[in-house]
Order: C-alpha cells, then sequence, then structure tokens
C-alpha cells in the first residue's frame, strides 16, 4: 500500500472506530531530544544502564544511582513534546473511548496533555519511600539533597521499573485490558522487543483489532500488522488526524 493512500486508510479506521489503544515507546521521545536507553548517547560516565537501573545498584551505592537519574532529569527537564505527543493528546479528545499505553518514562505525554497515560516502566519525576507508602511528584532539577528523602526519614526512590522487577500490576492488568478491547490498536516508537509491552499489539490483533505501526524502521511484527507506516512519528501522526 502506497503512503498516502496507507494514511488515508489508518485516518478512516480512527474516525470509524470507538475503541482506540495505542503503545509508544523510546522512538516517539527521541525526535523529542531524549536520549534512547541503549543508544550512544545512553553512557554515563563509564557505567550502562543496565548496571545503574537496578535494586542491587540502589542498595550497594544509592547516591550514584540518584546521581544518574539526576542527570537524566535535567536532560529531560530541556525537551518538550513533539508534534507526535500533540497528536495523540488530540486524538485522544477525538476518539470515544481511548487508551495511552506508553514505556516511556519521561513525562511528555502529560505535558503534551495526555489526561491518564498508562505508564508501564513509571516516570521519572515520581519517587516513592524505600519504607512507608509515601509517593511524590518532584520536578526540581538539580534535586538537592542527594538523595532526596521521605518526611518519615528513610530514602526516597525513582518510581521506576528497574532491571529485575515486576510492572505495576494494574498498570499492566489495565493496558492488557485495553489491548483486548480495541478495535484498533497504534504501537508507535517502539521496537517490539521488550516483553510483555511487545506483546500488546500481538493480543490486540488476536482479539479482532486492526494494528498499525509507526516507526523509523522495520520492526520484530512489521510483517504480522495490518498498516505499516515508515517515518517520523512527528511528521506521521498529525497526518492521521488531518
Amino acid at each position: 500500500m502506497h503512503t498516502e493512500q496507507a494514511i488515508s486508510t489508518v485516518r478512516d479506521w480512527i474516525q470509524d472506530h470507538e475503541r482506540v489503544a495505542v503503545l509508544t515507546g523510546a522512538g516517539i521521545s527521541a525526535e523529542s531530544g531524549v536520549p534512547t536507553f541503549r543508544g550512544p548517547e545512553g553512557l554515563w560516565r563509564q557505567y550502562r544502564a543496565e548496571d545503574l537501573a537496578t535494586p542491587e545498584a540502589f542498595a550497594r551505592d544509592p547516591e550514584l544511582v540518584w546521581e544518574w537519574y539526576d542527570w537524566r532529569r535535567s536532560i529531560v527537564a530541556e525537551t518538550k513534546p513533539n508534534p507526535g505527543h500533540l497528536a495523540l493528546a488530540e486524538m485522544e479528545r477525538l476518539v470515544n473511548n481511548f487508551t495511552l499505553i506508553t514505556q516511556n518514562v519521561d513525562g511528555l505525554h502529560d505535558v503534551a496533555g495526555s489526561a491518564h497515560p498508562l505508564k508501564l516502566h513509571g516516570d521519572i519525576w515520581e519517587m516513592r519511600c524505600t519504607r512507608c507508602s509515601n509517593q511524590l511528584v518532584n520536578r526540581e532539577v538539580p534535586l538537592n539533597p542527594l538523595p532526596p528523602m521521605c518526611d518519615c526519614g528513610s530514602m526516597l526512590r525513582p518510581n521506576i521499573v528497574w532491571f529485575g522487577e515486576s510492572l505495576p500490576p494494574l498498570v499492566l492488568d489495565q493496558a492488557w485490558a485495553a489491548a483486548e478491547h480495541a478495535e484498533l490498536f497504534l504501537v508507535i516508537g517502539t521496537s517490539a522487543l521488550v516483553h510483555p509491552a511487545a506483546s500488546l499489539p500481538l493480543v490486540a490483533q488476536r482479539s479482532g483489532a486492526k494494528v498499525v505501526e509507526v516507526n523509523l524502521e522495520p520492526t520484530a511484527i512489521t510483517d504480522q500488522v495490518d498498516v505499516s507506516l515508515m517515518g517520523p512519528s512527528g511528521e506521521i501522526l498529525p497526518q492521521l488526524l488531518a
């Protein structure tokens, strides 16, 4: 299917369906200048993300882990939602039953105006206490003190899902239900390699949904989706609403 024809087809699908779900990954935020986890910009000092984003690393050296998150927060603070983020916020206003699921932790969907994104991997602007149930949002950059402390006197940790940790059960259940009930499922800027998120478009397809991929390059599910749109999401998504 030619690109113009494909975009027109997907535009019609968005207008014709009441239940739409969307999964976004690092690609949409990379267009805003957020470094990808594993890209060349992902290096910090001599550490790999996989060596810092773990409960073991935090237990061993919480100050080091917090320094890294403070650095990441400072980068994200300089970025803005791009036209792809804004188009999804607009889509939410237009579609009767819309669910946005994201693997990103940068909060750019919130800034763009998306009401209730399901954050599979947490939020870099949220912290939670290592002892009590306290959870808070803190957008201070840089953080002071570092590490940040809870009112109860215990240390706070980033409210991020680290390697070796389970995804938040409630959020995952909501994402699964949205995939199962969707009539149209868009998967945007994700490699479709990280499970369980990578399973969501296939769950939607098995349940009868049309699946549309928007990505810069082919992925593991390109051959299985109904329509694959290759290019920047910041250019393609606004066209789907035109």
